[in-house]
C-alpha cells in the first residue's frame, strides 16, 4: 500500500491499530517526517501493546530523533512482548532490536 492509502485508512478509523502501524512504518521506511511516524507508531503500540513490529518501528523512529533512552525503553518492551508468548510473532525481530539497543549506548 502507498502512503496515501494508509492516510485514508487512519482518517476513516483513527483508533485502528493496523492503519496507524502501517502509516508510521511507511513514513519511517520512506524517510519521511520522523515526528509524524512516532505519533502514529505510539498510537499503534498503545492499541496493541504486544505487536512487536510496532515497538521495533517506534524504537527506530525514536533513535532517528536521538531520543535514545525512550527508544531503548520501547525496544525493551518489544523484546518482552516477543518473549511473553502473548504476541503473534515478532520473535525474529528480537536480534535486530537487541542490536539497536546496543548501538544506542
Amino acid at each position: 500500500m502507498d502512503i496515501d492509502a494508509f492516510r485514508k485508512m487512519v482518517a476513516k478509523k483513527p483508533d485502528g491499530f493496523l492503519g496507524r502501524y502501517g502509516l508510521g512504518d511507511k513514513i519511517l521506511k520512506e524517510g519521511g517526517n520522523l515526528e509524524e511516524a512516532v505519533e502514529h507508531l505510539r498510537v499503534a503500540v498503545q492499541l496493541d501493546p504486544v505487536h512487536v513490529a510496532s515497538h521495533f518501528a517506534l524504537g527506530r523512529a525514536l533513535a532517528g530523533l536521538k531520543k535514545n533512552e525512550e527508544a531503548k525503553t520501547v525496544l525493551t518492551a518489544g523484546i518482552a512482548a516477543a518473549q511473553s508468548g502473548r504476541s503473534s510473532g515478532g520473535g525474529d525481530l528480537v536480534p535486530e532490536m537487541r542490536a539497536l539497543i546496543q548501538s544506542l549506548r
